[in-house]
């Protein structure tokens, strides 16, 4: 894979991974074309192309190719974001996805697959659907209706439809603090986090639905609940199919989206494994760094997961496509790409061992810095801080700098997020969290996030005068 950014002649800056981001949707090709062998009278083993792939060549090529630092210069990004030829990538990964998953549920009623075949088709499917979710994670991010509505299309199969929820109204608002069921604690091994986060999650998204709902004076169980909207999507399909194909398609149809989801929720355990953002004196959680997500360059996966593992940019710009996130120096680095972290999680003594260090060397030393598991507290602190005091106080970052807005300009009208570059307009408010139009500034909850990125709140925005004519 020669080159991974080139310069043309013309001095200007071409992405020279462009074709090799078609690896992303080749993957649920790669999964239809090994069941179609199978249907054809291949032995059942073809329907284990796909794990072996995942599970052994990605993290192999991880292992043997260069990682790719490369950052498109910020010339470049603007262009590089408008190019639909990205998005259409995405895109593409959902019409297989869907057919797979039909053929999918078909083949594993009307099928002759033994045990062993059947097993291998339900983690394929699962698989596809699995990825599928960061699929909707990239869609989901973004500003218009369409990606948002695919986002929660690409989410049904897998039964997770909250996640476009969950994520981009809690998860980014809460990352790397003990309040985020889908941030891992050091000491908390995955089959712990596993349950916590599946279960929080879903708790967390059901809440913040029934919040929004009660600012517009509309029942939790309207159908304006996302959540609800979300989740019929997949009742439909799931039932649809079992009436067709009957109760077998069903279970398969279960068993494939619990295997899919625990897929995610392993990527979760790895991304932010004991790693804190810490409070200031007002108790304030610092904004997102960079050194608040495990980052990894390895480019395979990063081609396969739409540079997903660069999450320290994702988080601190959620909006941003997946073309133009950077790799960042200060961000802390997974010895592995995610295909081989996600085999290490699932053995929480390799995990510990390959990770535990590399938390205490980030916060330097000093764990009463790091996100813990509280039943493994104690154990750690005396393991890696022997000299600890249980009595000492809990360092903590010096008070915010950020002035509220209302400080800066209480005649304004419009306030500007200084991430996504989203406006509040006094005039307009935000009728879809709550607020109707005329609701000044002054009104809001001082914790309303930024309905675009979720990652800045009202005391971090700025006053956005508009220019004379």
């Amino acid at each position: 894979m020669d080159g991974i950014a080139r310069m043309p002649t013309n001095n200007t800056w071409a992405d020279g991974k462009r074709y090799w981001w078609l690896l992303s949707p080749a993957l649920p090709l790669i999964a239809l074309l090994s069941v179609c062998a199978a249907f054809y009278g291949a032995p059942a083993v073809v329907l284990w192309i796909l794990p072996l792939v995942f599970y052994g060549l990605i993290p192999f090529f991880d292992w043997i190719i260069a990682e790719d630092r490369v950052n498109a210069p910020e010339s470049a990004v603007a262009a590089l974001e408008q190019d639909r030829y990205y998005r259409q990538i995405v895109y593409l990964y959902i019409p297989t996805q869907y057919l797979l998953t039909i053929f999918g549920a078909w083949y594993a009623v009307q099928g002759t697959l033994g045990p062993w075949g059947l097993a291998g088709l339900t983690v394929t499917v699962g698989m596809i659907n699995g990825v599928g979710i960061n699929t909707a994670h990239e869609l989901g991010h973004k500003t218009n209706s369409l990606e948002r509505w695919l986002a929660r299309i690409t989410l049904a199969p897998v039964a997770y439809g909250h996640f476009y929820i969950e994520h981009n109204k809690g998860h980014h608002k809460n990352v790397s603090t003990p309040e985020d069921p889908a941030s891992s604690r050091m000491g908390e091994s995955f089959w712990r986090f596993l349950p916590r986060s599946v279960i929080g999650s879903a708790k967390s998204a059901w809440h913040i639905e029934a919040e929004r709902l009660k600012r517009i004076d509309r029942s939790v169980w309207s159908l304006k609940n996302e959540n609800l909207q979300s989740w019929a999507m997949t009742v439909v399909m799931f039932a649809a199919l079992s009436l067709w194909l009957g109760w077998g398609a069903l279970v398969f149809l279960v068993a494939q989206a619990i295997y899919g989801f625990c897929l995610l929720e392993v990527v979760n355990y790895l991304e932010h494994y004991g790693l804190a953002r810490q409070k200031d004196a007002n108790g304030r959680y610092e904004r997102c760094q960079p050194r608040h997500s495990w980052n990894s360059n390895h480019v395979v996966t990063n081609l396969l997961l739409y540079q997903l593992q660069r999450h320290s940019d994702h988080h601190a710009n959620p909006t941003r496509r997946y073309q133009a996130l950077r790799h960042f120096e200060d961000s802390p680095q997974l010895p592995a790409g995610y295909g081989g972290m996600i085999l290490f999680a699932y053995f929480p003594p390799l995990w510990f061992r390959l990770m535990d260090r590399r938390v205490v060397a980030h916060h330097g030393g000093n764990l009463l810095k790091a996100n813990l598991h509280p039943p493994a507290r104690e154990r750690l602190l005396k393991r890696y801080m022997p000299d600890y005091a249980p009595d000492a106080q809990k360092p903590t970052t010096a008070p915010s700098k950020v002035e509220s807005a209302e400080s800066l300009a209480s005649t304004s009208d419009r306030y500007e997020c200084p991430n996504c570059r989203y406006v509040y307009v006094v005039a307009n408010g935000c009728p879809t969290e709550g607020y109707p139009p005329g609701t000044t500034w002054a009104a809001l909850p001082v914790d309303w996030p930024c309905p675009q990125c979720a990652v800045r709140e009202k005391p971090d925005f700025k006053p956005a005068y508009q220019p004379t004519s």
